[in-house]
């Protein structure tokens, strides 16, 4: 049989493209910021995970344009061989003391960083604790790893401590849970979590990719947040995300780090982070330390936002502290519709559908820049409410006022 046929045979989008409902991939003709020009039309950004607004900042931008006059394009090779720069060994040192942690590797992307990380750590001998809702990245680490998975019920500590109750003692334990989950906005119970580690003698590692530059006075994250930076074991973070570049980061001991970094296929066989993305990521990083009010300002315009919805009788979920809004659209063909329309009408925001949400609980994610403007979210707020209070519940309903609109 050909390998090729379900390729061939693939024809899961047809139907949605057919009927101009396809929502992915949109085209940015600018830079990406809280108001983007995308197929020729001006959309109010809702949709990105810019958190501090430090992808346009021209001191960002002017510290990647001197690394590439001074370093060139690339590395042309891995960090273990001619691909590591000053500028990656600088990058750790700081995430590591602006972490509170021993010592910090990167990575290339976040997604090979989770990949990176578990792969070496756990073994045929270990479990792995895993929140259901944990990011893609994480799951296909604990396949890379050949550690048994052990998946608990999205952030219940009961269902948690039963099933570390039930594994033996002398299995390798770890916990691995977002800090902040990227569809729903939730924070984790990282305080019961960090409990439970100590009582079944389990390590706990936090991905902290949505969580950096977000949660915590100085914006170091989900463990900041809580009070309980000495308990976690691993932090892992990216850097597309608060720090506006490429790459991604794990900050443990320095032992754990040596250790990942000698066993880390993911690591080893990788060329390392551009120049560019080093030292774009290091200047956000440096701009977050000396203003630890943008977090602030994060949360400050996340809340306006998210009452400015409520005002027009939009039904909001997520947690407070967090800068991701997610509204709840239920349908597949209801949140297809909701997210065109809203496009057409200036507000770029992300659907949310299975696989990545269970059937029937489909969502728009929307999530905030700290340097979002009350004006704009006073207008976004109007039109998404305008969209999505006049939807039908019903599907065959909304087909129908889809066909009318569409033609």
């Amino acid at each position: 049989m050909d390998i090729f046929k379900k390729c061939f045979n693939y024809d899961e989008t047809d139907e949605v493209k057919a009927m101009g409902l396809y929502p992915y991939s949109h085209a940015l003709e600018s830079a990406q910021d809280i108001e983007v020009i995308m197929e020729g039309k001006r959309e109010i950004m809702v949709g990105s995970n810019n958190y501090l607004g430090l992808t346009n900042d021209e001191r960002v931008i002017r510290a990647s344009i001197e690394a590439i006059k001074k370093f060139g394009t690339g590395v042309s090779g891995s960090r273990f061989l001619n691909g590591t720069l000053t500028l990656h060994l600088q990058l750790e040192k700081e995430i590591a003391e602006f972490l509170n942690k021993e010592a910090t590797l990167t990575f290339s992307s976040g997604f090979q960083t989770n990949l990176g990380i578990i792969a070496a750590i756990a073994t045929r001998n270990d479990v792995i604790f895993s929140d259901r809702e944990n990011h893609a990245s994480i799951y296909d680490g604990i396949k890379l790893s050949y550690a048994s998975v052990s998946r608990y019920k999205h952030n219940n500590m009961l269902d948690l401590e039963k099933k570390l109750q039930e594994t033996p003692t002398d299995k390798g334990k770890i916990i691995i849970t977002d800090g902040i989950f990227s569809m729903s906005g939730d924070i984790a119970n990282l305080p019961e979590i960090v409990r439970l580690g100590k009582l079944y003698n389990a390590r706990i590692m936090v991905d902290d990719a949505h969580s950096l530059g977000v949660l915590g006075e100085c914006g170091r994250g989900t463990a900041e947040y809580f009070g309980l930076e000495d308990d976690v074991d691993i932090i892992m973070g990216t850097f597309s995300k608060s720090l506006a570049s490429l790459g991604g980061h794990v900050s443990a001991k320095k032992e754990v780090i040596e250790y990942i970094k000698h066993k880390s296929r993911p690591y080893i066989y990788s060329a390392s982070i551009p120049p560019s993305n080093a030292a774009a990521t290091l200047e956000a990083l440096r701009i977050l330390k000396s203003d630890p009010s943008l977090p602030k300002k994060l949360l400050d315009i996340t809340l306006y936002m998210r009452k400015a919805l409520e005002k027009r009788g939009v039904k909001v979920a997520g947690n407070v502290g967090s800068p991701i809004i997610p509204i709840y659209t239920y349908s597949l063909l209801r949140t297809l519709v909701a997210c065109k329309i809203l496009f057409d009408k200036g507000v770029y925001v992300n659907p949310v559908v299975p696989p990545a949400s269970p059937e029937g609980e489909c969502m728009i994610r929307t999530s905030y820049t700290a340097t979002h403007t009350k004006e704009l979210m006073d207008e976004a707020a109007s039109i998404i409410a305008d969209v999505l209070n006049g939807l039908p519940d019903q599907d065959d309903d909304i087909l129908t006022l889809w066909r009318n609109y569409y033609e």
